[in-house]
């Protein structure tokens, strides 16, 4: 980067040279720095490190007229009058239930109201059109799909023409899971009982993890129980851990799909003693 007022004073021999060795430098570099000249001339170029813009003076030498900007990391250069602002799709997953209307918020950038918004299907290329689209900004929309079970990319296309497809299928049309046990009461067990106290199932287009929301089931103060993660089964090895006296246990499970789509689902088991149930004195 070099610069100069182009100005070479009076002055002994070795200071000329380098003053129009400087000069000279500051030709062969377009005047480049990260501010303009402070001497400036009609049509004098400057290359702009700041914003990689390379500029001209104007006739008046009053104003900088820009060429074009200047890509240093892949030696490429875009003419100034002919910038291109695609849109950009930043959401990285999207669920949505198949065969319904449902409505997703959508971020980017560069969105132009009202975009086309579309799904294409992973498998089989199929375009299918959202059925209603709203424009919130300019990196926010909403639209809503109806679409079959699959995967599918999104593509957007803005007003202007420009359009952006996401890189992966960011959209995936698949069921929640659904419960097939029903919430309420899972039985009435003896006090001091180990092993299989009940089992919870849920179904799904994928496959279904078990969790606990809650901290009663399996927590080896209160219930005292293991569940299964993979088969929904609940165990214990000593029911209702220290309490001697019949207590319900409320909790809650959740159903998560492959999707890490969720369904929650309140249960309870009673604890007895006595003749009731366990078929022992305390």
């Amino acid at each position: 980067m070099a610069q100069h007022d182009y100005i070479i004073s009076n002055q002994t021999f070795p200071s000329t040279r380098s003053d129009i060795n400087s000069s000279l430098s500051a030709i062969a570099s377009n005047n480049s720095g990260a501010t303009e000249p402070s001497t400036t001339y009609a049509y004098q170029w400057w290359y702009d490190t700041s914003s990689n813009i390379l500029r001209i003076r104007n006739a008046s030498n009053d104003a900088w007229i820009s060429i074009g900007t200047f890509n240093q990391g892949t030696n490429s250069v875009v003419l100034t009058g002919t910038e291109v602002t695609f849109p950009t799709i930043t959401t990285t997953s999207i669920f949505v239930e198949p065969d319904v209307n449902s409505a997703v918020t959508i971020n980017g950038t560069n969105f132009v109201s009202i975009p086309i918004v579309e799904a294409i299907n992973d498998s089989t290329g199929q375009i299918i059109r959202a059925v209603a689209v709203s424009y919130t900004n300019s990196t926010t929309i909403s639209a809503t799909f109806n679409v079959p079970n699959a995967d599918y990319y999104v593509r957007i296309e803005n007003n202007d023409g420009y359009a952006v497809r996401s890189t992966n299928a960011i959209l995936s049309a698949s069921s929640a899971p659904t419960w097939t046990t029903a919430s309420g009461t899972l039985g009435t067990i003896a006090g001091d009982f180990s092993g299989t106290v009940a089992t919870v199932v849920a179904t799904s287009d994928s496959a279904v993890t078990y969790s606990e929301t809650t901290n009663v089931l399996t927590n080896s103060s209160l219930a005292n129980c293991s569940l299964n993660t993979s088969t929904g089964v609940i165990t214990t090895t000593d029911f209702g851990g220290a309490s001697t006296t019949p207590t319900t246990y409320n909790f809650t499970i959740r159903a998560t799909d492959a999707e890490n789509q969720t369904a929650d689902r309140n249960f309870s088991l009673t604890s007895s003693f006595g003749a009731t149930g366990g078929g022992q004195f305390n």
